[in-house]
């Protein structure tokens, strides 16, 4: 018996991690790109975020 409970915590565990990531996985943002770069010339766009502050996790 404590086998079976044990098993379905983890298969309920797998299922909601893939839930969570499946929900994430929707959010990209190669859609805002798109809709952003409308009207520009290839050569003037940038794929590389802008930095504004360097941390060190040390």
């Amino acid at each position: 018996m404590m086998i079976f409970i044990l098993a379905s915590g983890y298969l309920f565990t797998i299922y909601l991690l893939l839930a969570l990531a499946k929900r994430t996985g929707n959010k990209t943002t190669s859609n805002n790109v798109s809709s952003i770069v409308v009207g520009k010339n290839p050569q003037d766009i940038s794929v590389t975020p802008n930095v504004t502050e360097a941390s060190s996790l040390r």
